[in-house]
């Protein structure tokens, strides 16, 4: 008899124990001013790893409120093989045209420009300079028309499981997506223009930006500001255990940081260039992040930026910065071009697609429904009864997808329960009972 009530009592337990999350600490930076049409430029370097989801999107705030259209573009990085997933997700409900384009490049191995170019008749992912994807008629008109408020640019970090991204292994954490910087350009009668660029060059967060705090997609981390961090002219935002948050590291230098190609402006004509900084402010050969020149023309006239200071820090409204590759006018001698553009995936904690987002500045573009953090449930009472807790708040149900072969695609889930602990004040009342009856047998 003991022994049944014994085995009943472990049964019972594993049974009613909610799932228990993987104790994992995600990241997420995201702008928090919207922009209406554009190029939306980045230089990456993602994270590697099976069941790491790394990304670059813009997201429309709000899209994740009930009865809301859905807007968010994405590159999202998934899976072991590094491959990029490419998503254009609108609607109400919301629809997902996704694409895996072959991208020829090693993604995790090195940083590459990301863009992507939204304009009333087109929107194009391009990569290093080249077109990979362009989206005409109605998947460019109806998104224009779910958006009219604008997109915020994002990036995030965080764990994806059988059905997206992959299997995670915790034994290979930490993993870190890095970025070098970013760009905004906007878009007047087929014209692009520079408005600024962030170059990540002060150690705490610049001016129009935040870190998250809400659940990842399918509950398996939380983002914790801890995990976006500046390091040597480098955003890190990173992928750890809950208790190793905060470490950064050194980051790999990105060697051609200097900028994007000079739209708007002169390539660095005039005085003698010198090779370790911006040369001419356009693409950036050689030198570091702190030597580029974007801002103002491409350094024209004089010597350009030997070494000198970058247009760094907050966001320069360089006029010579705009990424080449693509239609950029005018690109500087050096350096890579930088196209770039910005990979919609997961916004806040969103998802739809992959990413349902809600909250502040969206999920997979906008925070996760959860509203910020889980809300936790109570803790089970030791001694005696079992006090249990409340249930877990979960932060809103996660948007399936309609058209893509996930659930839940994109870089951010709507829900944000927490992990709870396993009813272990129930299995001490069982075995206390069993005691007693084994004593009355006895």
């Amino acid at each position: 008899m003991t022994r049944r009530i014994l085995l009943t009592a472990f049964v019972v337990a594993a049974t009613c124990a909610p799932a228990v999350a993987m104790g994992m600490a995600s990241a997420e930076l995201y702008g928090t001013k919207a922009y209406f049409y554009g190029r939306f430029d980045a230089r990456i370097r993602y994270a590697p790893g099976d069941g790491v989801v790394s990304t670059f999107f813009l997201w429309k705030e709000g899209g994740e409120a009930a009865n809301a259209y859905w807007g968010e573009l994405d590159f999202e990085k998934i899976a072991a093989d590094c491959r990029m997933q490419i998503n254009n997700i609108y609607g109400n409900p919301e629809t997902q045209h996704q694409s895996m384009p072959s991208m020829g490049i090693a993604m995790c191995e090195g940083y590459h420009d990301y863009r992507i170019e939204w304009t009333p008749t087109y929107i194009a992912w391009i990569v290093d300079g080249k077109e990979i994807r362009r989206d005409t008629g109605t998947n460019a008109t109806t998104y224009t028309q779910n958006a009219s408020d604008g997109m915020t640019f994002h990036f995030n970090i965080w764990p994806g499981n059988s059905s997206f991204g992959g299997n995670i292994n915790n034994t290979k954490l930490p993993v870190h997506q890095y970025i070098s910087w970013v760009q905004y350009s906007s878009y007047d009668n087929g014209n692009f223009k520079v408005e600024w660029r962030e170059d990540f060059q002060s150690s705490s967060l610049p001016s129009d930006w935040a870190a998250g705090d809400w659940g990842s997609p399918f509950n398996l981390s939380t983002h914790n500001p801890k995990n976006v961090n500046f390091v040597d002219g480098i955003a890190v935002l990173s992928l750890t255990d809950d208790n190793a948050t905060g470490n950064p590291g050194t980051p790999p230098a990105d060697p051609s940081a200097g900028g994007s190609g000079g739209s708007g402006g002169s390539s660095g004509t005039g005085g003698t260039t010198s090779s370790a900084g911006g040369s001419g402010g356009g693409d950036g050969s050689g030198g570091t992040k702190s030597t580029t020149s974007s801002g103002g023309t491409s350094g024209s006239g004089g010597t350009t930026s030997s070494g000198g200071s970058s247009a760094a820090g907050g966001r320069t409204s360089s006029g010579g910065s705009s990424g080449s590759g693509g239609t950029s006018s005018g690109t500087s001698a050096g350096g890579t071009t930088s196209s770039g553009g910005s990979s919609a995936s997961g916004g806040k904690s969103g998802t739809g697609g992959m990413s349902t987002s809600s909250g502040s500045a969206g999920g997979s573009g906008g925070d996760s429904s959860s509203g910020g953090g889980s809300g936790m449930g109570g803790t089970a009472a030791s001694g005696g009864s079992s006090g249990s807790g409340g249930a877990t708040a979960s932060g809103g149900s996660s948007t399936t997808d309609t058209t893509g072969p996930t659930t839940n695609e994109g870089g951010c889930s709507c829900s944000t329960s927490p992990s709870a602990s396993p009813p272990w004040s129930l299995l001490l009342v069982l075995l206390l009972v069993a005691l007693r009856l084994r004593r009355k047998e006895i």
